[in-house]
């Protein structure tokens, strides 16, 4: 074979594998181009998907902060309920104290026994002989104005009110006896006015009648007694048994 024609194959055969290099760097640029418009060697076509990608971070960043707000909003939200279930029950612990302390109150009240008058100078005592009475003195006076307010000494109920002693006679004059639970009695005589009737309920410090100097009585004053029975003649000692019972003369 001549040098000629050694020179022409070796030629034809490098360019068969510049084409086959070619043709495969084609063929790969095809190949990355069909995968993933990112790879493209086209500039053109890069500058339109970076925008695309960018949006979507963006989105992505809008989407996480709206998450973060609504986690905010839900947590101030479920701080608000609990201090609003915390507010309503020391409310209603408020509310139940309350209750307990007004019926303890009511409890004592109900309970106690108080002076028939609230601002007094001591008279006549309880035993006293005197031409005042049949008897010794079988009660307690208690000097104050006419008109003065005359209270119920403990809860019970009325079982005598009205002139002449409400039937104990007329030495006593406008008066007035309740029956208490303890089957005890309390009188108050001498009144300008009684303010209760038989059978009605009154309470302690509830005011019966009007203070004044009815019946056998040298000045304006109110005789006070505690008795075993609603009539006379069952007296006992006031000033002990209402220190006894709590109350003070």
């Amino acid at each position: 074979m001549s040098k000629h024609t050694t020179f022409r194959n070796s030629s034809k055969t490098r360019l068969r594998a510049r084409t086959a290099v070619v043709v495969a760097v084609g063929l790969g640029a095809s190949v990355a181009l069909g995968t993933g418009a990112a790879l493209a060697a086209d500039t053109t076509s890069a500058q339109v998907q970076l925008p695309a990608f960018a949006s979507v971070a963006a989105l992505d960043d809008a989407l996480n902060a709206q998450a973060e707000t609504q986690l905010k909003v839900a947590a101030k939200e479920k701080a608000k309920a609990q201090q609003d279930a915390a507010k309503r029950a020391a409310d209603a612990r408020k509310k139940a104290e309350a209750s307990r302390k007004q019926a303890e109150a009511a409890r004592k009240s109900i309970d106690a026994w108080v002076a028939p008058v609230a601002s007094y100078q001591v008279g006549q005592p309880f035993g006293k002989a005197g031409s005042m009475w049949a008897n010794k003195h079988s009660g307690q006076d208690l000097v104050v104005g006419t008109g003065t307010s005359v209270m119920a000494v403990h809860g019970g109920t009325v079982v005598k009110a009205g002139p002449n002693g409400g039937g104990d006679g007329p030495a006593y004059g406008n008066a007035i006896v309740i029956k208490h639970d303890n089957n005890t009695y309390s009188q108050y005589a001498h009144l300008s006015q009684v303010k209760v009737s038989v059978g009605q309920t009154v309470t302690t410090g509830q005011q019966i009648g009007l203070s004044g100097s009815t019946g056998n009585s040298s000045g304006p004053h109110l005789h006070f007694e505690i008795r075993t029975t609603p009539n006379y003649g069952t007296a006992v000692e006031p000033v002990a048994f209402l220190k006894a019972h709590g109350g003070n003369l």
